[in-house]
């Protein structure tokens, strides 16, 4: 597997495993069984809640913990500086790690300029190799960016054939923000794996339309987080490093883009009050 460096020279490798609603039960194993499988990069978030049981799973992977780049994220009602200081000790608690390779602020809302402080006094500290966001859009990104003594070293995004965000990775390359792609499939969602540009250059290539998609990020130059249970899928995720994707099928897969996100826009109130009534905020509660 192939590793990218970020701007600090901390590198990265550029395919990893998510844990997103794996459930806390099922959770141990399955790192395990990622880490087996040849995934060194796990990422989970506190509001994913199998903090714990990812740790557990790392802890018996059976691989040094310097092989391992783990990341976590702190949420919505862990923004500010003293939450957010208090969310990275539970993490790193959790998680049992003395450090963490990457902390994330996981949505661009609430006081996350004060959790910027925190993120970057930790950075400063050595708790954790590298800081970054989650879901910023380009005018989050670009204000944080003008605001704070250390710009974020990535950005993770929903990002796949449907949603392809051209602009937003330009932004990203002049701020020198690696970005990282979340739901590299989108779920599945909008007949995803049924497209027939997807299914044409993976017959071309012997591969399938997921490991296309996996394929079509990496080259491009994201770390891309992919998501599964099942071990079989795990290894063919991985097996994206054989293969290269020619301008033919790259000028195909353009053509797929639908300009708008399938699984989160942070820019519409419907999803921002989604995303509040969560956490059950009472200015929404009181509506």
């Amino acid at each position: 597997m192939e590793r990218i460096k970020l701007y600090n020279g901390v590198s990265v490798p550029m395919e990893g495993f998510g844990v997103f609603q794996v459930p806390e039960q099922d959770c141990e194993q399955v790192v395990r069984n990622a880490v087996k499988a040849g995934y060194r990069l796990i990422d989970t978030a506190s509001s994913y809640q199998n903090e714990e049981a990812v740790g557990r799973g790392i802890r018996d992977c059976g691989v040094a913990r310097e092989e391992l780049f783990i990341t976590t994220k702190a949420y919505i009602q862990e923004m500010g500086y003293d939450r957010t200081m208090e969310a990275f000790e539970r993490s790193r608690k959790k998680l049992g790690l003395e450090y963490l390779d990457l902390y994330l602020i996981h949505m661009p809302f609430g006081d996350y300029y004060g959790s910027w402080r925190a993120l970057e006094e930790l950075y400063r500290a050595g708790k954790v190799r590298a800081i970054g966001v989650c879901n910023f859009t380009p005018d989050r990104l670009l204000d944080l960016c003008c605001n704070v003594q250390i710009r974020p070293q990535i950005n993770q995004i929903e990002r796949h054939p449907h949603y392809q965000r051209a602009q937003d990775l330009q932004l990203m390359k002049e701020l020198g923000v690696q970005p990282e792609a979340w739901a590299p499939f989108a779920e599945g969602l909008k007949g995803m794996f049924c497209e027939p540009a997807l299914l044409r250059i993976g017959k071309k290539h012997g591969k399938t339309p997921a490991q296309v998609i996996l394929r079509w990020n990496v080259q491009q130059g994201l770390i891309v987080i992919s998501k599964t249970v099942h071990r079989e899928r795990m290894k063919e995720n991985l097996e994206i490093w054989d293969f290269e994707l020619d301008p033919e099928d790259m000028e195909q897969i353009a053509k797929l883009d639908k300009g708008c996100p399938s699984m989160l826009d942070t820019r519409k109130v419907s999803e921002v009050r989604r995303v509040y009534d969560y956490l059950n905020n009472p200015v929404l509660t009181s509506l």
